[in-house]
C-alpha cells in the first residue's frame, strides 16, 4: 500500500511553528526606562481659619461668634505652629442673688459657613503645620479675677472660678494617637493649666478641643444655648453689683512637648 504524504498540512504546520517562535523571540527583545516622581514639602505658616468643632475638616472653614466682640473674633496667630481659634466665655445675664450659683457659658454660635445660625461647645483649635511631628503643649491662664474697676464697691468677684470639663479632641487627622486633652479649673491667681497636649510624633496636622456640646435651656423663661460643660461658680457671699465683670483668658501655645 502506498502512503500519501500531506504536504499541505507539513506546510501549515511548518509555518504556525515559525510563527510562534518569532513571536517568542520578539517578545523577548524589550528594553526599560526609569523616571522619578517628586514633591516637597515647606512648613506653612500661613493663618488657619476656623472650623467646625463637631466635624474639623478645613476645607470648610466657618465664621464663630463673639459676644464680647462686637467685630467678630480676632484672626488667629500665623503658623507654621498657631492657635487658629479660641472661643470666649460669656455666662449670659443673671439675677443677684445670695445663693451659691452655677452659671453655664453661652454655646458657641456661628454667622457664616455651612453651620450659620447652628451651635457647638465652647471651642479651641491648633494647628501643627511644621512638618516635624516634634509635638507641642497648649495651656490656659485666667488672668486676674472677674472685676469691673468702675463699681462703686463690689469691683471683684470673689471667689468666682470656672470649670471646662467633657473635653474631646478631634481632627482630621488620618494619625491613630491623639493629643491628650483635660477637664480643668481655672485660678485667677495667674497660674497656667494644661488644655491640650501632644507629645513627640502625635499632633501634627489640625486639632481642636471641644468642651460640651449646645444644649437648649430655659433661663427665666427664656429658651437659650447654653453649655452645660463650661460653667462659672460663684459663692452666695460674694457681693455684686448690677455691672457686667470681665477678665482675661490668655491661650498659649508652645513647641514643648508633653512627657
Amino acid at each position: 500500500m502506498k502512503k500519501f504524504i500531506n504536504y499541505a498540512s507539513i506546510t501549515l504546520l511548518t509555518l504556525t511553528t515559525a510563527t510562534a517562535l518569532s513571536s517568542v523571540a520578539h517578545a523577548e527583545k524589550t528594553a526599560e526606562y526609569q523616571t522619578n516622581g517628586l514633591i516637597e514639602f515647606v512648613p506653612n505658616d500661613s493663618i488657619t481659619n476656623p472650623v467646625d468643632p463637631k466635624d474639623p475638616d478645613p476645607t470648610k472653614p466657618v465664621t464663630p461668634t463673639d459676644p464680647t466682640k462686637p467685630g467678630g473674633p480676632d484672626p488667629g496667630t500665623p503658623g507654621p505652629l498657631s492657635i487658629d481659634y479660641a472661643s470666649s466665655l460669656d455666662f449670659g445675664q443673671n439675677k443677684i442673688t445670695a445663693n451659691n450659683e452655677v452659671y453655664y457659658a453661652n454655646a458657641q454660635g456661628f454667622s457664616g459657613g455651612e453651620i450659620s445660625g447652628e451651635y457647638r461647645g465652647n471651642y479651641v483649635q491648633v494647628s501643627d503645620n511644621r512638618g516635624t511631628f516634634a509635638g507641642w503643649t497648649l495651656t490656659l491662664k485666667q488672668d486676674g479675677q472677674f472685676k469691673n474697676d468702675n463699681a462703686k464697691k463690689a469691683k471683684s468677684l470673689t471667689g468666682a472660678q470656672i470649670s471646662l470639663t467633657n473635653a474631646a479632641a478631634r481632627s482630621n487627622s488620618t494619625e491613630d494617637e491623639k493629643p491628650v486633652v483635660k477637664d480643668i479649673q481655672l485660678n485667677p491667681t495667674g497660674d497656667s493649666v494644661a488644655v491640650m497636649s501632644a507629645k513627640d510624633g502625635v499632633g501634627a496636622g489640625l486639632w481642636v478641643n471641644e468642651f460640651g456640646q449646645a444644649e437648649e435651656v430655659t433661663v427665666d423663661g427664656k429658651s437659650v444655648q447654653k453649655n452645660k460643660a463650661v460653667t462659672l461658680s460663684i459663692p452666695g457671699s460674694t457681693a455684686k453689683e448690677a455691672v457686667n465683670y470681665s477678665t482675661k483668658l490668655v491661650w498659649t501655645l508652645s513647641d514643648v512637648p508633653s512627657e
